[in-house]
């Protein structure tokens, strides 16, 4: 298998959590793409029209586009759990995952807002509310934070590089402040050796 891979992109990132908890990251290869909203990479393009990472190419050829399909497709093929069969857990951790992948589209486009747009052109209310979807999110995860427990599924891995890719692109953010039974569940998740394994790089 291969994927195509961004070090600083948290969707990446949750892929490869998940493939290291499962077992599989060494059976994984990374193939280096320039994903970008404007200069877009025509080799992810060839594979996937939205051209975005991460794209796994399994070994037959098949094309899998987006992290959610690509860690639901890691974890049936090893029989894993991070997508549990009983239906509470499972709609539980789905819509975990939903919650953390909406933090991070909303994290993404402040980022491109503050970097890839003209910054005579900068909208800051646009940007001001993309940022609130962060922080009512945030708000949200702390109120079951302290009952997440040792949880590790596909909702628990989204959190945390959620979080992870906040410390990364918005330091100033402060969300540990405000919700410190998030940030203290983070702080324990976070020593997992899938996720000290996919550190994002400084800068």
């Amino acid at each position: 298998m291969k994927i195509y891979y961004s070090p600083f992109s948290p969707y990446v990132r949750k892929v490869l959590v998940a493939a290291h908890e499962l077992g599989l990251a060494g059976r994984i290869e990374q193939l280096p793409s320039a994903a970008h909203p404007i200069n877009r990479d025509q080799t992810i393009i060839a594979h996937n029209p939205l051209g975005q990472v991460p794209t796994m190419l399994l070994d037959d050829g098949t094309a899998l586009a987006d992290s959610r399909v690509i860690c639901e497709y890691l974890d049936d093929l090893t029989g894993g759990k991070l997508f549990p069969k009983s239906q509470t857990q499972r709609w539980r951790a789905l819509t975990d995952q939903s919650i953390a992948d909406g933090i991070l589209t909303a994290a993404l486009l402040s980022r491109y807002e503050l970097v890839v747009r003209p910054p005579e052109k900068l909208w800051q209310p646009w940007l001001d509310g993309q940022l609130d979807k962060v922080e009512t999110s945030i708000a949200a995860i702390e109120k079951t934070a302290p009952m997440l427990g040792d949880r590790v599924d596909i909702g628990t891995i989204s959190f945390a590089c959620a979080f992870g890719y906040l410390d990364l692109r918005f330091p100033d953010f402060g969300w540990r402040s405000r919700h410190p039974q998030s940030a203290a569940w983070f702080a324990s998740f976070e020593t997992r050796p899938s996720m000290q394994a996919t550190r994002h790089p400084a800068g």
